[in-house]
């Protein structure tokens, strides 16, 4: 069987990943992998048609300068599932990329169609459930509340629960060793965790580095630690390079991945706060039980758009899945270092507040169940049979 897969993101090469390995792990025959992809898909045995990184961009006004180069490469991916004929083409998270590519495909086959990843129609834009329905047969959902969306446009829909749940935890002593390792012991610890896409970091670092400083005024015993990406590694090493006390950046360039990946889990369970942007990172510090501060804010025109088009009053998933605004949240203008310091400095102070809400979270994402990879597989080779 031919499968034909698109990912545009790091988050999105996760899904991908794990749902390979169900397929692999479910289907009798034998199985070809193309499309685009990342380092965790090419593991599992894609040869990506070119970097996923060239599709990692968001918001309006951070897209429109490579309008063409994207449009190109929709044309590209469309000719390529013309040309492989593959039983099913999973687009996985990247609408606005992956559904144009879905839009062509299905004007010239009948080649069906999934997508991974519902998109938020609950939160903005509730039309894209309707115009998606004419070019996806499919959709494998994260979020529990998400089919009724979907299915009321005329999609078969599979809750298939979040990757966030089957993912290893760091343990207590795992977390210990992090803290000797790098001179932290018993201080207090703030993770920070400005994004993983270039357009994210350079707009939330001018934020976070000056919070920083003003963290580490009020309170000087605290320790600062920054997981950083391999895309915006230099950018974050440049712009904390000035700082009178930096924090100590977790860099993946030129180490094992999986190396790598069990430190950055250790630092997610020694924290004792994190100051974060928006996204999925939320729910990876609700795994390791990590008390946080959510901040995030876009260009000026994205700004304007979204405010006008938001039908929620929280970004927050952890927020949305137990229906509490406990996580603290600053947004757009609200992404200030006056407004981030004191939250910051609260939860600090009162952690216990978001336990509840985050063990909540992981029970409502499935964590206790079949492994989510495995759960979409399945759902996939259902909807063929």
């Amino acid at each position: 069987m031919k499968v034909y897969l698109i990912a545009g993101e790091l988050s999105g090469d996760k899904l991908g990943a794990s749902l390979m390995q169900g397929l692999k792990a479910l289907y009798q025959g034998d199985l070809e992998f193309h499309g685009v992809g990342g380092p965790l898909m090419e593991a599992e045995g894609l040869c990506s048609q070119f970097p996923m990184q060239e599709l990692s961009v968001m918001g309006i006004a951070e897209v429109l300068p490579k309008y063409f180069h994207l449009k190109r490469r929709i044309k590209e991916c469309a000719e390529a599932v013309a040309s492989l004929q593959p039983e099913v083409m999973i687009t996985i998270d990247s609408p606005d990329f992956c559904l144009r590519v879905a839009k062509l495909v299905k004007a010239a086959s009948d080649i069906r169609t999934v997508h991974y990843v519902a998109p938020s129609v609950w939160a903005w834009r509730p039309g894209r459930a309707d115009k998606m329905a004419k070019h996806i047969d499919q959709v494998l959902a994260l979020l529990p509340f998400e089919p009724p969306y979907m299915e009321a446009a005329g999609m078969r829909c599979d809750f298939v629960g979040h990757p966030v749940v089957s993912e290893p935890v760091a343990t207590v002593d795992e977390a210990m060793d992090f803290r000797a390792v790098h001179g932290i012991e018993e201080a207090p610890l703030a993770l920070i965790l400005p994004g993983s896409r270039k357009s994210e970091v350079s707009r939330l670092l001018p934020i976070f580095l000056p919070a920083i400083e003003a963290l580490q005024s009020a309170r000087p015993d605290l320790r600062f630690v920054l997981p950083t990406t391999g895309p915006v590694a230099e950018m974050v090493k440049e712009q904390v390079a000035a700082m009178a006390h930096p924090p100590v950046i977790l860099d993946p360039t030129g180490q094992d991945i999986e190396d790598f990946a069990a430190k950055k889990r250790a630092a997610f369970k020694a924290a004792d706060v994190a100051l974060a942007a928006s996204g999925t990172v939320s729910l990876e510090l609700a795994a390791s039980e990590t008390p946080m501060v959510i901040a995030y804010d876009v260009s000026p025109i994205s700004r304007m758009i979204f405010k006008r088009m938001l039908k929620i009053d929280t970004v927050t998933l952890a927020n949305l899945i137990t229906d509490t605004r406990i996580i603290p949240e600053h947004l757009a203008e609200n992404c200030t270092v006056e407004n981030i310091v004191p939250s910051v400095l609260s939860v600090l102070d009162a952690p216990d507040a978001q336990l509840k809400v985050v063990r909540d979270t992981m029970v409502k994402l499935g964590q206790g169940g079949e492994d989510p990879g495995l759960r979409a597989a399945k759902a996939v080779l259902d909807g063929l049979a």
